[in-house]
């Protein structure tokens, strides 16, 4: 499972995981870029992150991967 220290370089980061709980966060977006073919709109277009934990993500590794539905719900899965 991926670090979510605040030591990870970003090169370390795994754009397709969660850096919250470390789940793949089928990010469309992400898919898209890395397999070349179009997707539909990502589930992230639709959803309230109001709940999300996002102070919980050290500030420099906000923005290099998105959190999962389940994080993005305020649901967070613990990481082993």
């Amino acid at each position: 499972m991926m670090s979510t220290t605040a030591e990870a370089p970003a090169s370390l980061i795994d754009a397709t995981r969660c850096p919250l709980c470390g789940e793949a966060n089928r990010c469309a977006m992400e898919i898209e870029r890395k397999t070349g073919q179009a997707q539909p709109p990502c589930w992230c277009m639709q959803v309230d992150f109001s709940k999300a934990p996002l102070t919980n993500l050290p500030e420099e590794m906000r923005g290099l991967a998105c959190i999962c539905m389940r994080c993005a719900m305020g649901n967070p899965s613990p990481q082993d």
